[in-house]
């Protein structure tokens, strides 16, 4: 069975939360691509109770926690809104590797009900691991870069799905050509905390071109380097969320690492709500008086 038969099998029932682990290829690229899924449902936590006889260090971590869960249910009353124009258009994000930017891609699954793909989790198990696919990418770098096309055109041709895309997606006409299936975000993280991240976990280097050893200011100079080469792709995304300039910036936050993961989706949410009415309203303008 092809896999893309497989895929509209897989996703043909939504569940109420959207943690899916990624969905993996065959070890062998010389084999037609099928996708063995493994879902793993976890349902929301309720909000927690909070003791009503508290002192003041309890009054502040109290006032925290509430704030907390009312961005919790502000997001889910956002993404409630944004559901009926988004209409299960799929959501690709775009941008450096980092935790940041699957976390966020995570949550938006659970919001909508969608499934989550990291593309990078894709290719890597399409070769036999993480090392495999870093050893095909240095042995032969075509094959390296078909793969990450070929799974980006499965990915898109499905709908309702969040999918964190590697840097590969942004490298050629044609990968950016299938982010044209979805909305396209840029998620635009600090350079500084990328490298922090790539020194902590090497996986995040996958489809980069940054050098697996190395110091934290060699890091960074090569992510210098690379967002460079990246940049012009990037922005060709639908829409951009910096996370220094539009979130920190915006909240009053001096430190990055103060922003949540829930920040950066409510404002990833408003500019999915933003790109979804001017869509509404060009649809409304082409139609016969």
């Amino acid at each position: 069975m092809e896999m893309t038969t497989i895929l509209h099998s897989s996703l043909t029932n939504p569940p109420f939360t959207a943690h899916l682990s990624p969905s993996k290829f065959p070890r062998s690229f010389s084999t037609p691509f099928r996708l063995r899924t493994s879902l793993s449902f976890s349902p929301s936590l309720p909000p927690k109770s909070f003791p009503t006889n508290c002192s003041v260090s309890d009054d502040t971590t109290s006032s925290a926690n509430v704030a907390t869960v009312d961005l919790s249910i502000a997001l889910k009353k956002k993404a409630t809104d944004v559901s009926a124009d988004l209409r299960g258009t799929s959501i690709f994000l775009v941008g450096m590797n980092n935790s940041v930017k699957s976390s966020l891609g995570i949550l938006l699954a659970d919001l909508f009900r969608y499934y989550y793909f990291d593309s990078d989790a894709l290719v890597s198990e399409a070769a036999g691991g993480e090392s495999a696919a870093i050893s095909l990418k240095e042995s032969d770098e075509k094959g390296f870069r078909e793969s990450e096309t070929e799974v980006l055109k499965q990915l898109s041709s499905m709908g309702r799905l969040v999918v964190c895309a590697g840097d590969g997606a942004v490298q050629n006409s044609t990968n950016l050509a299938l982010l044209r299936h979805g909305i396209s975000i840029w998620i635009d993280v600090p350079l500084d905390m990328v490298a922090k991240g790539i020194i902590g976990n090497k996986s995040l280097l996958l489809s980069s071109e940054i050098a697996i050893s190395g110091s934290y200011s060699e890091v960074l100079s090569q992510l210098m380097a690379l967002y460079e080469d990246m940049r012009r792709g990037y922005a060709t995304a639908d829409a951009t969320v910096s996370l220094q300039t539009e979130v920190a910036y915006q909240l009053g936050y001096e430190d990055m690492d103060a922003v949540t993961t829930e920040d950066i989706t409510m404002e990833v949410l408003k500019e999915i709500e933003r790109l979804t009415r001017v869509k509404k309203m060009m649809e409304a303008a082409a139609r016969p008086f």
